[in-house]
């Protein structure tokens, strides 16, 4: 029996919890159904509240298997998967200590968004690699810089730990999983029945929004980052950035980046790639039009930046994120 304890902190989404569930049955049905010998999935939800209902932030509410302090951390497991972060930080250390306790006892370790933080809480994530929802990765890269923290993928393995992008991504770390205990088999077949990706085209990006880093306070370089955004086909080289504000490039760099947290090189290249994507999701101008008008020259310019930030082609994005209600005005 693969022992599966999943971890509900009150007060997330539920569907992660339940939509993780119902993926681990469902490799169970086709296990047996094949009529191999892997050892089926067992899974318990606790709760981290003392009562066995876990409230969800839709208003909606799940009863759990059994409360957290009821269960014996040193008891050995399969599996403790943390779908979330608690309400409030005295949750969140009590979840926190009680991994610390079990994670020698436990054969992996996973997180689903922000359980990572409580994860790395209980140090479980000291030196190794990880992901979490991107809203969270500068926070965890700060607050843990003992932890490698990647960006890109949907999901990180790094030996008996697991750890996964926001919400439904935790999905596809659930296929994952399965692929690794049961087979290829199974955890296609699981995809299939369930009209899911086994793996996701075009790359395993969070494809997460870059949220500008503005500058803290009103003054010249909020004002040039302002004019950026209007002028991004314009020659936006430090040198040429810094000439406009009659400073050297050396001290331009140095208060750009103390007033933003962020190069203005870095800065330049994701409001560039922000306003590419936008003219893919909401256009039909071509590659080499959108790559002129953002100022990255040339679409072979357009396609390295997309590959390097989203692990996607231009194209591919566009195929998979171009809104509805354009392609019914186009028709």
């Amino acid at each position: 029996m693969n022992s599966v304890l999943i971890i509900v902190p009150d007060g997330g989404m539920l569907f992660e919890s339940v939509g993780v569930t119902d993926i681990l049955m469902q490799a169970n049905e086709r296990n047996a159904c094949s009529g191999l010998a892997q050892a089926p999935y067992q899974v318990t939800i606790a709760t981290t509240q003392m009562h066995k209902a876990v409230h969800g932030r839709s208003g909606l509410t799940l009863l759990a298997d059994a409360r957290l302090t009821e269960l014996d951390p040193r008891e050995k497991r399969g599996t403790i998967m943390v779908t979330g972060r608690g309400v409030d930080a005295e949750e969140d250390d009590a979840v926190a200590s009680w991994l610390r306790m079990a994670a020698p006892y436990t054969q992996r370790i996973v997180s689903v968004c922000g359980g990572a933080l409580l994860l790395a809480m209980a140090g479980v994530l000291n030196g190794r690699r990880a992901t979490t929802h991107w809203r969270l990765l500068d926070y965890m890269a700060q607050t843990w810089p003992d932890i490698t923290v990647e960006r890109g993928p949907i999901y990180v393995h790094d030996g008996p730990v697991w750890t996964s992008a926001g919400v439904s991504s935790g999905f596809d770390l659930t296929l994952a999983l399965v692929e690794a205990d049961m087979g290829h088999a199974i955890a296609r077949e699981v995809a299939q029945d369930m009209v899911m990706y086994l793996r996701r085209p075009g790359g395993q990006s969070q494809f997460s929004r870059y949220l500008p880093a503005r500058a803290a306070k009103p003054g010249p370089i909020r004002d040039l980052q302002d004019w950026i955004q209007s002028n991004l086909a314009e020659n936006l080289s430090v040198e040429k950035l810094a000439e406009s504000l009659a400073m050297s490039p050396r001290n331009f760099n140095r208060v750009f980046l103390r007033e933003t947290g962020t190069s203005p090189a870095k800065y330049v290249e994701h409001v560039r790639l922000d306003a590419a994507r936008e003219y893919l999701e909401r256009t039909r101008e071509g590659i080499e039009q959108i790559a002129l008008q953002t100022g990255f020259g040339s679409g072979i310019n357009l396609r390295r930046v997309f590959e390097r930030h989203l692990q996607v082609a231009p194209t591919t994005y566009r195929e998979r994120f171009y809104a509805s209600t354009m392609a019914e005005i186009d028709r």
